[in-house]
């Protein structure tokens, strides 16, 4: 039983691997991709070692594809760190978790990734208001970081409460000593 639990969590990992990287892929709107609603979604719903390393591993194998690109590791930080966030949301089974979990996680983003451009010195003087300039600058992409979380997040939260209620569960194995 265990085993085969185990197998599926992997399984829907691996799917939203797969889906997060073809997103990334596919043209799309800036900062308008699945990678923060899968990473929420993974450190909320899947075991902590997937839910730590799936936004990771969608970042790693698009990157791989799309190219690297300067700021690459403060947008992989901040991928983790949304991970990291969803786990939080653990106990929050309810519908508040998605529009807070996606405020939450296009939050983190915003400050982790632009953090990046601005410590790369290459836009924006470091100076306290180098760094307010670039913040104030990224606003515009914002919106579509938190409309895609907010969006992606739904579907996949409700798409995965539609499973666990409509999907018949592996009932546990009892296990007698004989």
């Amino acid at each position: 039983m265990e085993v085969r639990v185990k197998g599926t969590l992997a399984w829907v990992a691996l799917a939203l691997v797969v889906f997060g990287v073809i997103m990334r892929l596919l043209p799309h709107p800036a900062n308008f991709a699945p990678v923060g609603a899968i990473a929420l979604f993974g450190g909320a719903i899947l075991h902590r070692k997937l839910g730590w390393w799936l936004p990771l591993a969608v970042m790693v194998v698009s990157d791989l594809i799309i190219g690297f690109y300067d700021g690459i590791v403060f947008t992989w930080i901040a991928f983790l760190l949304v991970g990291l966030y969803g786990m939080s949301l653990r106990q929050q089974n309810n519908w508040r978790r998605i529009p807070l979990g996606a405020l939450g996680s296009a939050v983190i983003f915003f400050i982790v990734s632009n953090f990046g451009v601005w410590a790369e010195g290459r836009m924006y003087a470091h100076t306290w208001s180098g760094l307010a300039e670039c913040y104030q600058m990224a606003l515009p992409f914002f919106r579509n970081t938190f409309v895609s979380d907010l969006a992606y997040s739904a579907v996949l939260f409700g798409v995965y409460a539609a499973a666990v209620r409509f999907v018949p569960q592996p009932v546990p194995e009892t296990t007698t000593d004989r």
